[in-house]
Parts: structure tokens; sequence; C-alpha cells
């Protein structure tokens, strides 16, 4: 496994690997690595043998007052189990190699990010859409994966790449969740023992939501308020938001048809750690 830190010498591998006719995957990350981690660089070897993982934790889509100082961080920890993963190589740049002097130039979309985490993050998705476009010149993928944990990021990155006519293959691995039902997340770290089972809320609404539907309930509006006042009835816990919506276009869906596909979708701060949790659900099956 290689570790390479700068632009020039991950664009020159790249280049290498398709001189000889290879494809290469990438596997974006801000390390820490965790169950999710790993399952997305065994599907990225699934598709090819030049698997890239990059580890940059990226300042420009954290917002004022949020955690990229005390971002968890481990990274002999990251590179053993990325070379445990058979990696071929770890692209691990510093913020002055990817945001050089004077930059200026961002990627940003117009509707998606309207929606869920991007309400109350106006500026997330401009810091994603730009970080992963720079990280598609620099490693120049044939495919890149990503969890579905981050519903709408992988929806913005889809958009992005067919807007922006990249001859990438997205694809999207199932939420990987601890034996209690908890989404895993590098943020989990920051949780006392009781903060975690509070923030069992998260899979348990979403359980409950496809309940709901299957007996009968097509009013989001009701299952919003019941699981809002279920949520709030664990400790720590403050909602940033409670969605029912289109998986395509993450417009909300206010009375619900029995054959239509849906994201159910939330973010619930634990203590001071935000954290998200989606599923698609078909209500009727």
């Amino acid at each position: 496994m290689e570790i390479l830190r700068t632009v020039s010498e991950m664009q020159a591998w790249s280049d290498t690997i398709h001189r000889l006719g290879n494809k290469i995957c990438l596997v974006p990350t801000m390390g820490y690595f965790h169950a999710g981690h790993l399952s997305l660089m065994e599907k990225g070897k699934d598709l090819c043998s030049n698997l890239v993982v990059s580890l940059f934790v990226n300042p420009a889509q954290f917002g004022e007052n949020e955690d990229l100082d005390s971002y968890p961080s481990d990274i002999e920890r990251d590179m053993n189990l990325a070379k445990e993963k058979e990696v071929s190589v770890v692209f691990l740049p510093d913020k002055k190699e990817i945001y050089r002097e004077r930059f200026q130039t961002y990627v940003e979309l117009t509707r998606l990010p309207l929606h869920l985490c991007g309400l109350s993050r106006p500026s997330h998705f401009r810091g994603v859409a730009t970080i992963v476009t720079k990280l598609f010149n620099i490693v120049k993928p044939d495919f890149a994966v990503f969890g579905s944990k981050d519903f709408q990021q992988a929806r913005i990155i889809r958009r992005m790449v067919a807007d922006l006519n990249y001859n990438i293959e997205i694809v999207e691995c199932p939420i990987v969740r601890e034996e209690n039902g908890l989404a895993m997340s590098s943020r989990n770290k920051y949780l006392s023992p009781e903060q975690l089972n509070s923030a069992l809320s998260l899979s348990k609404s979403l359980e409950k939501i496809e309940q709901m539907l299957s007996e009968g309930e097509t009013k989001a509006s009701a299952i919003k308020q019941e699981i809002e006042d279920y949520i709030k009835s664990f400790p720590f816990t403050k909602i940033d938001y409670i969605s029912l919506c289109d998986p395509v276009t993450l417009d909300e869906i206010e009375s619900i048809k029995t054959s239509q596909p849906l994201l159910a979708a939330m973010a619930v701060y634990v203590g001071s750690t935000r954290l998200i949790d989606n599923r698609v659900i078909n209500s009727a099956q």
C-alpha cells in the first residue's frame, strides 16, 4: 500500500494505472474508520483491483461552531485498517495541498442542497461538492463508492456527476449498523453511555415510521408529530429535522400514497453531537 500526499503524486499514479488499461475506484473519507468505511473499501475492491482511499478532513464542509477542530482522528490505526483491506493507495493530503493560497473556486448545486441537512448547514454541500470534484480531478476514478447514511450527499454527487459529464460510476452501499441498530458514524465516539441509548431514538423512529405506514397512516404531519414526541421522550435529544420526502427530488411529501417510494430521514442532536439516519420505504411493502 502506498501513501501519497501531493496532488502531483496522486495524478501521476492514476495516469500510470490508466495507461496500463486498468480501472481505479475511489472511496472518499474523512478518516477515523469504522465498519461502515471498511464495507465501502470491500465494495471498491469488488469493482476493481486499484482502490484509492482518500483521507482528508475537509474544512470547506464544516460550518461555524461545528466540530472541525475536534473531529476524531487516528491516522496510524486508519493506515493499518486500509492495509488489511488491501487498499492500493491512501491519498493523504494536507489542507494547504488541497486549498492552495488564494483558492476561490467552489462547486454548488442549486436545488438538492435546499432540503434536509442543507437547511441548517447552508454551506455544507458546497464544501462537499467542491472537495469531491477536486478528488475526481486528482484521482481520476472510474468508480466512486459512497455510503447511504449520507443519503442527501449521495444524491448530490450523482446529480453533479451527471451535470458535469463525469464518466464515473457512482456506487452506493447500505448503512452499516451496530448490533443495537445505531448507524455507524465516526461521531458516535463523542457519545457518553447514556447518550448512546438516546441515539437509538433515530433508528427506532425509522422503524416506527415504517410501522405507521404499514398500518395505513398517510398523513405526513401525523407521522412527524408522533416521531417528534417519541424522540423528545429521550434525554439529551434536540431535533434538527424529520423529513418524509421524495427519494429523488428530496421534496417533502404531505400525503403518502401506498405505492410511493419514500425517504424517511432525520437529524437529531444527542448532547452536542449531530447524528443522521434514514430509510427508503415503499409503504406498499
